[in-house]
């Protein structure tokens, strides 16, 4: 699997899409629902389910990145699929506080 930057992946087991803005810096398995993510015009797989442990959901609009391979991707699609690295969960980060314009 090769996350470059710009690249379009989506959730084998739920409506989730992705973008990668950064790439990791080692090669890693990117995982929504608890199954590894698919390029974007590859066909879902039938009968294909979330985990109960990678059923927390992703959130439109935010970005998941993993502070140990340096990982960031957008979400650009909601699902019920929580996302994951080489079954490590990852969470949204925060945004960045900009300074007041008095």
């Amino acid at each position: 699997m090769e996350l470059k930057p710009g690249s379009r992946w989506r959730s084998a087991v739920c409506d989730a899409e992705l973008v990668v803005v950064k790439p990791a810096k080692i090669p890693v398995t990117l995982e929504c629902g608890g199954a590894p993510v698919i390029p974007h015009a590859e066909a879902r797989a039938e009968g294909a389910a979330v985990a109960a442990d990678h059923a927390a959901g992703s959130l439109a609009g935010k970005r998941y990145a993993d502070p140990e391979t340096g990982l960031e991707v957008l979400c650009t699609k909601a699902g019920a699929g929580s996302l994951s690295i080489d079954g490590r969960p990852i969470g949204a980060t925060e945004a960045k506080k900009l300074p007041a314009s008095d």
